[in-house]
């Protein structure tokens, strides 16, 4: 249970004394519920249906009371204090379980907005590591569970209140049946203990089932056009068939695993009903007005009993998504970058020499010996086009993502006009890059979103200057809603080359420092590749541009060429002379690209 305590404690955290006076109101609530019981007797007494004159003790204290009054002021000074005693309750528990809704959702954005911050502020490795579909899961489907456990956690606790009342109540009323009754329901609660573990069981499940499906389902709406373009179809129906067998499976395990423990609470309560009041009447010899009060006591508290059991097997079966909560929440604490998040675009820094790569040296796995990049030595000029090209594989990727500060290097270190990039100034520098990549992303929303996004508060005039650069104001001008247009999930609507000069666009809207450009033409027919080169060169010394590219005649326009093979910087220098020198990597494939290119013709 240390999972969910960790979060009853987050919670207490975050609602400190508002927590504590719902507590306290829960204990008036179950209070001002119990004098209504009490009042019962007295109630039948004054009607005629018992006498309260039974020796002793509460009841013919009761009576004497009443008595020094006629029968109608007695009825009504009982009525009176039965009616405002129940009305007190109504309206406290009104109170608290508005409170407990409001403490609850505000909980619960709280954990929302927090466990999202610890995973924005996590590194770029962290994602690399995980499965999107799996972080969408714990933020989604467990994270509700685990605020289901928190509510659940307070109907406990709620439970556990009412129930220490009643038994102090009734411990005042009969000690000894008292003690039978708790006997009881201790023997109760070992017999269900195995339903508690099951639950338990049945819960991580539960877990595994949701990850599945929604890792299964998100991979396969994704990659609908290949499941439709190679007939698969079938092996997803089966897929998708296996699947909601087991999750059918679950649900009748689990529902069965209820009703079993459900069962055995009701025929416990059955023959301890029966037993207690043979015990009453044979053993303890209890008047019948003192049973009368005890047996409704019982009858009402024995039900708190089962919802307490019924509460802990809940519980049991949601601590797998607590502690899937907890340790992404871990994960993404060891992997938090140590930046501050909160600068300016007035903070950004300025580059005004140049970038220098000193010496980088990376490697994904840190238990391995060989580095992905080694010994990496580079000087980009500020407001200059360098090209950095390599087989796949080569490790253009991962300098890239070490230029961009997105990963720190094992060695080495990276200096911009002198100054090294460090905890301190990351952010800022970042706030200087633009990037796009081979597969241009876009929001699920419209064209103007997508560039406030970027560059909140941004003005129709700026958007339309950088789709005019981008050329791709000509095609938007003939959509039906211009900037309006829903362009839909990751830019659907639109096509390759669309897609792409809108990025492009996107980029250049945020006046950014550095373009980085990771094979952005790669994927694109002749004629966009061309709009796309030519918005590119229109840049060309206004800002530092940093091209990646597998088809190596589109960095011709590049003042200086960095070639990786196998992590290491093997060729550097001007595009003529790699491209001149045929017993090097660049020059030999060059010179296969363009016989590939002729031959196609």
């Amino acid at each position: 249970m240390k999972y969910i305590m960790h979060f009853i404690k987050k919670l207490h955290k975050y609602s400190g004394a508002a927590l504590y006076r719902n507590v306290f109101g829960m204990v008036s609530s179950s209070f001002l519920e119990s004098i209504g019981v009490l009042l019962l007797v007295p109630l039948l007494g004054l009607i005629g249906l018992v006498s309260l004159d039974v020796g002793g003790g509460y009841f013919t204290w009761i009576s004497d009371r009443l008595s020094q009054v006629s029968p109608m002021v007695a009825l009504l000074i009982v009525l009176a204090i039965y009616v405002s005693a129940t009305t007190l309750h109504n309206l406290i528990h009104r109170h608290v379980m508005i409170r407990n809704v409001a403490i609850q959702g505000q909980f619960g954005r709280q954990l929302r907005l927090d466990t999202y911050r610890e995973l924005l502020q996590s590194d770029w490795p962290f994602f690399l590591r995980k499965r999107g579909s799996d972080l969408v899961n714990v933020l989604t489907l467990e994270l509700a569970r685990v605020l289901g456990a928190v509510n659940t956690s307070l109907q406990l606790l709620a439970s556990v209140i009412f129930t220490v009342i009643q038994i102090g109540i009734a411990f005042w009323l009969s000690p000894l049946l008292t003690i039978f009754v708790l006997v009881c329901g201790g023997i109760l609660a070992l017999a269900s203990n195995h339903f508690i573990k099951t639950s338990r069981r049945l819960g991580a499940q539960t877990s595994t089932n949701a990850q599945n499906y929604l890792a299964g389902i998100t991979d396969q709406i994704n990659g609908m056009k290949d499941i439709k373009s190679n007939t698969m179809e079938h092996a997803r129906l089966e897929w998708m068939d296996d699947l909601t067998q087991s999750i059918f499976r679950e649900q009748m395990a689990y529902i069965k695993l209820r009703m079993n423990s459900n069962l055995l609470y009701k025929t416990a309560s059955i023959l301890l009903i029966a037993g207690f009041i043979i015990a009453c009447f044979a053993l303890f010899k209890t008047q019948g007005v003192e049973l009368l009060t005890i047996t409704v006591i019982f009858a009402r508290l024995w039900p708190r009993f089962t919802s307490i059991q019924s509460n802990l097997e809940s519980l049991s079966s949601l601590i797998p998504s607590c502690r899937a909560l907890m340790e992404l929440k871990e994960e993404c604490v060891q992997s938090a970058e140590n930046v501050s998040v909160g600068l300016t675009t007035s903070n950004r820094l300025t580059i005004t020499q140049h970038i220098e790569c000193r010496k980088l040296s990376y490697k994904y796995n840190k238990a391995d010996s060989q580095y992905n990049l080694k010994d990496i030595s580079l000087y980009i000029k500020a407001h200059s086009t360098t090209a950095i090209a390599g087989a796949s594989g080569a490790g253009k990727s991962t300098l890239i993502d070490l230029i961009m500060g997105l990963i720190s290097p094992d060695k080495g270190q990276i200096l911009i006009d002198g100054q090294a990039v460090t905890d301190n100034n990351l952010f800022a520098y970042r706030q200087t890059i633009s990037y796009v990549s081979q597969d241009p992303f876009l929001f699920n929303t419209t064209i103007r979103e997508n560039m406030e996004l970027i560059v909140p508060g941004v003005t129709d005039e700026e958007i339309w200057q950088a789709l005019m650069f981008a050329s791709c104001d000509t095609f938007i001008k003939g959509l039906p809603n211009g900037l309006d247009t829903l362009i839909g999930d990751r830019g659907v609507r639109l096509s390759g080359g669309e897609r792409q000069r809108l990025v492009l666009a996107r980029a250049i809207i945020r006046k950014p420092s550095i373009l980085v450009l990771d094979e952005a033409t790669s994927s694109l027919d002749a004629e966009n590749e061309r709009n796309i080169q030519e918005a590119i060169d229109r840049l060309k010394g206004t800002m530092t541009i940093i091209i990646v590219a597998h088809r190596l005649s589109t960095l011709r326009g590049a003042d200086q060429v960095y070639v990786l093979q196998n992590g290491e910087l093997v060729e550097q220098g001007k595009f003529t002379q790699l491209a001149g020198d045929q017993e090097g990597y660049f020059g030999r494939s060059l010179h296969l690209q363009t016989e590939s290119v002729v031959s196609s013709f």
